[in-house]
C-alpha cells in the first residue's frame, strides 16, 4: 500500500514509523528541513522537502498511485486543501484529515464528497476528553478502549502484590467466566501475548476483555473494583480542559479547574454552572494543598507543557490524591513516565494513530488500538466469508505465533473461544497479536477474490 502523509510532526512521525517497520510503502512530506532530516536518519521512508498543498510535489510524491493520504500538520487549512486537491488528483484514494477548529468541525457538509471528501477527520481534543470520560467509567483502570460500539471493552489494570490474580496461572483462572479473557500482558518494557501457561506477575499491566455489563461483577471477583470518582481537580484550561470541565459540569461532581491565564478563567466561570474555577499555579504545591488535593479522587493534568503535567500529577500523588490523569505529547517520554509511577498517561498524538490506522489494514478492519509502547495491537475485524479463518475449528487456523483471538460477537452473543470454537462469517473478532505479525494476520483476514 503507498501511503502518503503530509506533516512531520509526533503524529506524521508515529505513523510512518509503524508503517515503515511494516514495510509498507511510505512517503513523508513537510516543509521544516529538520523534521525531514529527522525522518531520513531515523526512518526507512521517502521524504520531500515542501508544502502538502503543492499540485506538484503531490504529484512527485505518487499520488495517482497512492491509496491513502494522511493530512496531518498543525494547520487545519493546510490539510484541508491537502484533501481538496487529493480529491482531484485521485479520486479512489483515502483521505484522512487532523482537524482542530471547533467551528470547522461543526460545519459537517464542507467534508462531503461533493466537497472536500474527507473520508475521517482526526479531533485529539474530542479524542481525549472521550478516553478520560472513558476511564472514569472504570475507576482504578490504566487504559479503557471500546470495541463493538462500546458493547466490549478492552481494560488494563495494573497488577498488585496483593491482587488475588498475582502469581496466577491463566490455565488455572476460571477467567472464562463472565466473558472476561486476559487478552495481553505488559511486563516492563516488554508485552506478551500470553497462553495457559504464562502466569501473571505482580506489577504487570495486564489486559482484560469484558463485557460491558458485566464489568462490576468481573472486577469484584478480582479485586480490582475502586470507589466512584466524584471529587476530581483538573489543571489547565485550554480546550481540552475546558472541553472536559464543560462535559463534567453536567455530571453533578464536584470539580474543580485551575488556571494561571485570567481570562481563561473568566470565560469559564462565565459559562460553567457547577465547576469551581481558580486562577492559580497547578504547580504550586501549596495551592494544591489549599484546595484539598490529598482528598481528591481524580487530579487530571492537561496543561500544553507535558513537564509541567507530569509534575502536577507527582505533587498530587505525594499529597494523597487516589489517582491520576497525565497529558503527555511526547511519545519517547510514555516509556519512561509510566515507570515512575504515574497512574494513567494519555497522548494525544496516539489517540490520532489509532483512527488511522483503521484505515491501513487490509481484511474488514473496524479499528485498531496501539498497546503500551506500541509492541502490540488489539484488532476488532469482520470475519469475511472467504477468509482462512472462518467455517474451521480454530485449533485448525494457522494463526501466527504472537497472536491470539480474544472473543467473538455474534449478535448480541460474546464468545470466549476454544480450540473447537467455529467462526462463522460476519462474527465480529477482538485480536491480540504482536506488530511482526501483523501482516500474516492481514492475510488471514482478507478475502481472497479481491486480490485475482
Amino acid at each position: 500500500m503507498r501511503i502518503i502523509i503530509i506533516g512531520a510532526g509526533e503524529v506524521g512521525y508515529q505513523i510512518a514509523k509503524k508503517l515503515s517497520e511494516e514495510n509498507q510503502e511510505v512517503v513523508l512530506i513537510d516543509k521544516d528541513p529538520a523534521k525531514i532530516r529527522r525522518i531520513n536518519e531515523n526512518l526507512d521512508v521517502q521524504s520531500f522537502l515542501g508544502s502538502g498543498t503543492s499540485p506538484r510535489l503531490l504529484r512527485d510524491a505518487g499520488i495517482e498511485g497512492a491509496e491513502l493520504l494522511v493530512a496531518a500538520t498543525d494547520s487545519d487549512e493546510v490539510n484541508l486543501i491537502a484533501c481538496l486537491f487529493a480529491r482531484n488528483l485521485n479520486r479512489y484514494m483515502v483521505k484522512v484529515a487532523r482537524v482542530r477548529n471547533r467551528e470547522y468541525l461543526q460545519e459537517k457538509s464542507l467534508f462531503s464528497e461533493d466537497l472536500l471528501g474527507v473520508d475521517l477527520l482526526i479531533n485529539t481534543r474530542a479524542m481525549m476528553v472521550d478516553t478520560i470520560l472513558g476511564l472514569m467509567e472504570v475507576p482504578g483502570a490504566s487504559e479503557v478502549l471500546d470495541f463493538v460500539g462500546g458493547k466490549v471493552k478492552l481494560v488494563s489494570f495494573l497488577i498488585s502484590n496483593t491482587s488475588p490474580l498475582a502469581g496466577k496461572k491463566l490455565s488455572d483462572l476460571k477467567i472464562c467466566e463472565g466473558h472476561l479473557l486476559v487478552g495481553a500482558i505488559v511486563r516492563g518494557h516488554n508485552i506478551l501475548i500470553p497462553s495457559g501457561k504464562d502466569t501473571i506477575q505482580p506489577h504487570d499491566l495486564v489486559y482484560l476483555v469484558l463485557q460491558k455489563e458485566e464489568i462490576n461483577d468481573a472486577l469484584a471477583r478480582f479485586d480490582l473494583t475502586t470507589p466512584p470518582m466524584e471529587n476530581i481537580i483538573i489543571v489547565g484550561a485550554g480546550e481540552t480542559g475546558m472541553a472536559l470541565a464543560k462535559a463534567l459540569d453536567e455530571r453533578r461532581l464536584n470539580v474543580k479547574i485551575i488556571d494561571r491565564d485570567r481570562e481563561k478563567c473568566k470565560n469559564l466561570a462565565n459559562i460553567l454552572n457547577r465547576v469551581i474555577v481558580i486562577r492559580g499555579d497547578g504547580t504550586d504545591r501549596e495551592l494544591l494543598q489549599e484546595e484539598n488535593a490529598g482528598d481528591m479522587d481524580l487530579l487530571i493534568a492537561t496543561t500544553g507543557d507535558e513537564e509541567s503535567n507530569v509534575l502536577i500529577s507527582l505533587l498530587a500523588k505525594d499529597l494523597g490524591t487516589r489517582r491520576t490523569i497525565t497529558r503527555v505529547s511526547k511519545m519517547s517520554y510514555l516509556p519512561v513516565v509510566s515507570a515512575i509511577g504515574l497512574d494513567t498517561v494519555i497522548n494525544p498524538r496516539m489517540e490520532a494513530v489509532r483512527a488511522i490506522l483503521q484505515y491501513i489494514r487490509r481484511g474488514r478492519i473496524i479499528s485498531v488500538a496501539p498497546l503500551r509502547e506500541e509492541q502490540a495491537e488489539a484488532i476488532e475485524a469482520e470475519a469475511l466469508e472467504t477468509s482462512d479463518i472462518v467455517n474451521t475449528p480454530l485449533y485448525k487456523v494457522p494463526f501466527p505465533p504472537g497472536a491470539i483471538l480474544g472473543a467473538i460477537i455474534r449478535g448480541d452473543e460474546i464468545i470466549i473461544p476454544q480450540g473447537n470454537t467455529i467462526v462463522l462469517p460476519h462474527d465480529r473478532l477482538i485480536i491480540f497479536a504482536m506488530q511482526q505479525v501483523a501482516k500474516k494476520l492481514e492475510e488471514l483476514l482478507t478475502v481472497k477474490v479481491e486480490y485475482f
